[in-house]
Parts: C-alpha cells; structure tokens; sequence
C-alpha cells in the first residue's frame, strides 16, 4: 500500500479521504503531574492545531483527570454528551474506564487508546511494548552486576498498565538470576520528588546498595536521596528526560572510567501519534486494531545530541507528522518494517 506525501496528504486508500474538517478530537489524560504528561499533552494540542489551521478537523480540547480512574471516566461520559466524534485516551487503569469507553463506541464515537491503555475491545490502541521497556533495563543491570548484587526497585503510578507491565518485565528479568535480590520497592509515580521522598525514606532501612532500576523520571530523585544519605552512587538506570540526560553525563565526566547506564523510554510525541490515528480513522481509513511503537533508546554516543536539542524541563522525544504516522499504519498492515523514528534534529 502506497502513501503519498506532501501538503495534506493521506495515504493511498481513497477511503482515507473522507473530509473531516468539522469534526472533533479531543484527549481524555488520567494525570498531568509530572513533565512527560505535561509535554504529551503539549504535542497533542500541537498537532491539534495544525489540524485545524490546516482545515483537517473544526476543534479539540483536552481534559486531564487527577490520576482517578472514576473521574476519567466521568469526564469521558461528558465526551459522549458533548458529541465529540474522537476521543484519544491515556488511561488510569487498564479496566475501570471500559464502560465508559464502551459507551463512547456505541455511540458511534471513535477511541484510542495510548501510552497507558484501556483494555475495552472497541478501541483502538497505539501501543508501546512495556513489558519488554522493563525487561531492557533489568538486562542491562544483571549483565553490570555479573548475575549478583542488591537491587532497589522504584515503580511507577500505582495501578496503570504501564507501571503493571514494566514491572512485570524486570521481574522476569531479574527471576533468571538468583543471586540478584530486590532489596526494596517503592512507587516513585515517574515524578523525581516522589522518587526521593520515596527513596530516601526506604534507604536507612536497606543493606548496600549495587543498582537501582525505575521507569523514567525517577532517576534524579534517586541519585538525590543517595547522595543525601551519604551512601555509594550505585548503577541507576534513567529515562529521557533533560535533567535524566544531563545527570547521566555529570556522572559520566566525574566518575573515573565513566558512568555505564541506559536511556530509554517511550515519548510525550506518542501522542501525536494517536491524534493521526484517530484522524485517519475518521477519514475512512481501514485501520489495524494495535499499532505498535518503538521506545526511544538513548546510547552513549547520542548523548550529546539529544541533550542538545532537549530543552531543561523536557523529555527528549520526536514528534510524529501525519504522513509518518501513515507510513506506520503501512508497515503494520503489510507486515513491513517501520519507518525510521525521526531523531534528534525533528525533536521538539
């Protein structure tokens, strides 16, 4: 299947034509407490508006709930009422907003569902795999340790999909080394002064510690409590946040033979991501039910790159164009592979 480009294309498809210049998408987000969210929910207003300067869509909002699923789905049956024709959801919970979601689909009403899913049947999901974004660190960390050392787990949100499944992955990681101990788990919420109150908290009560493995956006606030307490900096894997970034390479200049850690993580430009599925799928196009997204790894070499184009106060991330997004689409319906991630220079 072909996909043009250019001004206002769309994919091949003439289904995918239909006009959609009075419709409305609008973004369902369970929490805005921590920079990712808050620079997701940014990309998406950014791609909402060139859709309507370009004469896509008509209008979009957003809502962002407090980290409560019954609100979310409050907010969602308010949605419905409101006769939006698209709504793009990052969930609280991969099941208590089903029924609201369920009721937007019988209304006719397109959902997608992304970063932290919804596991409702008639949605739509664009779909990082995060049991394998736990399993890459927890790797990382045995193959540092040789197989044997104490290991701090800080979690994510309590009771998202993402937190659920990136734990899982580590855990599966860590279960094939006997000799690795998770000596402590706290919930650092991917926000850095949760993770250090949360750190500092558990640490006077923690035997040595050889490495810490957490989700992203905990990082800083782990090397702070470390730090605070005195104690040796161990191995602690970050996210791609700037100040994540930035700490890696103070590390890395002031420890003797570098600091080894691992970068990775999904991106706030997800969103923009949904936002064209959702577009698309109201233009007719015939759409797979998951459409799977790679996680941004950040290597030693791309260190400075990165840092260089994420601004203090961002997550380093690419923003995905409507015809990026179908050329995913693409890829998923012929089994290809994906088109290359815009790098560093289409950051934003």
């Amino acid at each position: 299947m072909a996909v043009t480009t250019g001004s206002g294309s769309q994919a091949a498809d003439a289904s995918a034509a239909k006009d959609t210049s009075k419709l409305g998408i609008t973004l369902s987000n369970s929490y805005a407490g921590n920079t990712w969210r808050q620079q997701m929910v940014k990309v998406f207003q950014a791609a909402a508006d060139e859709a309507i300067g370009k004469h896509i869509i008509a209008k979009s909002k957003v809502v962002n709930a407090d980290a409560s699923a019954p609100q979310q789905s409050s907010q969602i049956e308010n949605m419905i009422l409101e006769g939006w024709n698209a709504i793009v959801i990052d969930a609280a919970s991969p099941s208590a907003i089903n029924g609201s979601i369920e009721d937007a689909c019988k209304q006719g009403i397109t959902v997608v569902v992304f970063d932290s899913l919804a596991t409702a049947p008639c949605a739509y999901q664009v779909a990082y795999d995060y049991v394998e974004a736990g399993r890459l660190p927890a790797r990382f960390i045995a193959d540092q340790l040789h197989g044997k050392g104490n290991v701090l787990v800080v979690r994510g949100l309590p009771g998202t999909q993402v937190d659920e499944d990136e734990y899982k992955g580590q855990m599966e990681i860590f279960g094939k080394f006997p000799d690795i101990k998770i000596v402590g788990t706290v919930n650092g919420n991917w926000t850095e002064s949760i993770a250090n109150k949360e750190v500092s908290g558990i640490l006077p009560s923690l035997p040595k510690i050889d490495a810490v493995v957490g989700q992203g956006g905990d990082s800083v606030g782990t090397y702070q409590a470390f730090k605070a307490a005195g104690r040796p900096i161990p191995v602690i894997t970050i996210g791609t946040r700037q100040e994540e970034l930035a700490l890696w390479k103070d590390l890395d200049q002031s420890t003797p033979g570098g600091y080894a850690t691992v970068a990775s993580s999904s991106v706030p430009g997800v969103s923009s991501i949904a936002f064209w599925v959702a577009q698309q799928i109201l233009a007719g196009r015939q759409m797979p039910h998951v459409i799977n997204v790679s996680l941004l790894e950040i290597s030693k070499p791309d260190l400075d790159t990165w840092l260089k184009v994420t601004p203090v106060g961002a997550v380093a991330t690419p923003v995905y164009s409507r015809d990026w997004t179908a050329k995913l689409i693409d890829s998923v319906v012929d089994h290809t592979p994906a088109p290359a991630s815009p790098g560093p220079q289409d950051a934003k």
